[in-house]
């Protein structure tokens, strides 16, 4: 099948070349000139496990080309998916300019081309409800009509960073948001060889198909967000989340995907989701007040680590001139560059805001953070970076970990005790077992489990 993607960002670069993966003719079509020739010479531009072997060999077979020319991607094209970016305005709405913008040109191309083959519009990046109609309405206005030319469909996509390229070619469910029938034999054909395995294409009405994008993302967020809460609750009554974590994680009603407490959600999709679908609900003159409650204890579980440093470390007045922390993690998940949102940023800000230099290394997302954050002096202290995690942590008063990465789980923490000037580790993604944390003598403070006196677990290794 002939495909266009219009966009080669995170989603349409990932959707553009597992489709071009699957044998399909795909030409993916970008405004950025520079992106484009980066893509001509071969180089992908994110950081995704296994999306540069997909890339590499779709190229090298002819599948996927790259292009800043709108006309010769959509000219031949069956469909049409727009992967173009909505970032939130100040009020949370979602920015449709660039969807909008291009339907209408789009539009105009059908308009002045009648011989040109009938084309399903997809909207594939995630945007409010009722934006197929308005795509429609946009498309229309050009003089071409739908069910004839043309057809729009929603189809939101649900990627997870780091694993994106398996959830593409293997999902769990694909959603099609179409009231047309022949729309949806061709998604359904597109998207047939995905789910051999027997997983569902589930065929709906538009606004179901855009509502069922903003729900799955605010319930993930409203789970992890319920964790953080029973964690911090844990921390005051003795227990430890953990445990709790994998005794209701059991319960099938319940499962036991993202339960793990931490120091909140970030990312491209959950923060702006969540605001989108709360602006949703007040146009609609609904008060959905579990979603207020969610964005409100992320902005602060962002920043729970935060008052246990500065009582830990901080002088009388709560400064923390002179310090030194090493930070493992900037990403605000594994295997992503992404850094959009990433708890990090804001502890690395609230940290220098109060005096302390920061040392930091992440194995993908670095240069991301130097693009946000820069180098050197950064409010009253200041942010290096490190390639590795032995020189982050070395000469540092104490070391705070952001994100899980695989390769923090197992270093050597007699090491990593040695080069610090204090054996003090704030771990905001509880990467460690804190008994085992004791007994190499660190004081270990993690999120929602029990604080174990490491002079108290050495003596008792000792008696045995």
């Amino acid at each position: 099948m002939k495909i266009t993607v219009v966009g080669t960002g995170y989603v349409g670069l990932v959707t553009g070349t597992c489709f071009a993966e699957m044998g399909n003719d795909v030409i993916c079509v970008d405004i950025d000139n520079a992106k484009v020739e980066m893509l001509l010479r071969g180089e992908v531009p994110i950081f995704e496990p296994g999306l540069e072997v997909f890339f590499e060999r779709s190229t090298r077979e002819n599948r996927l080309h790259f292009t800043t020319d709108l006309k010769e991607a959509v000219e031949e094209a069956e469909v049409v998916f727009l992967a173009l970016p909505t970032p939130p305005g100040d009020d949370g709405s979602a920015d449709l300019s660039y969807v909008l913008g291009v339907a209408e040109e789009i539009g105009d191309m059908l308009a002045a081309h009648p011989d040109w083959s009938y084309k399903v519009i997809v909207d594939k990046s995630t945007v409010p409800v009722g934006t197929a109609k308005r795509v429609t309405a946009v498309m229309e206005a050009c003089g071409i009509r739908e069910g004839v030319r043309f057809d729009v469909v929603s189809n939101p996509e649900f990627l997870r960073e780091g694993v994106a390229v398996e959830d593409f070619m293997k999902p769990e469910r694909v959603v099609i948001g179409t009231s047309s029938s022949r729309a949806s034999n061709v998604m359904t054909l597109l998207y047939e060889p995905f789910v051999r395995s027997g997983n569902p294409i589930i065929v709906m009405d538009e606004e179901s198909a855009e509502m069922t994008k903003y729900a799955a993302n605010a319930l993930l967020a409203t789970k992890i967000t319920f964790m953080n809460e029973i964690a911090n609750l844990c921390s005051r009554v003795g227990a430890d989340v953990d445990k709790v974590r994998r005794g209701i994680g059991t319960d099938s009603r319940i499962g036991s995907k993202f339960l793990y407490a931490g120091i909140g959600f970030g990312g491209s999709c959950f923060p702006k989701d969540v605001q989108a679908l709360q602006l949703t609900a007040r146009e609609h003159t609904y008060d959905f007040q579990i979603l207020d409650a969610v964005l409100r204890v992320n902005e602060t579980q962002r920043r729970v680590l935060v008052p246990q440093i500065v009582e830990a470390l901080g002088d009388e007045s709560g400064r923390l001139d002179g310090k030194r922390f090493a930070m493992w993690g900037l990403a605000f998940k594994p295997n992503t560059d992404d850094v959009r949102e990433a708890p990090a940023h804001y502890m690395i800000h609230d940290l220098t805001a109060l005096g302390a230099d920061v040392i930091a290394f992440d194995p993908e997302a670095i240069e991301t953070t130097r693009n946000e954050l820069g180098e050197g002096p950064i409010n009253d202290g200041s942010l290096k970076y490190v390639p590795g995690v032995y020189e982050a942590v070395e000469g540092a008063d104490a070391l705070v970990i952001a994100t899980e990465w695989q390769e923090f789980r197992r270093p050597d923490l007699v090491r990593v005790r040695r080069s610090l000037k204090q054996p003090l580790v704030f771990d905001g993604r509880n990467v460690f077992d804190p008994d085992r944390m004791a007994e190499l003598g660190f004081s270990y403070h993690c999120i929602g489990r029990p604080f174990v006196a490491p002079s108290l677990v050495r003596d008792e290794v000792a008696e045995a």
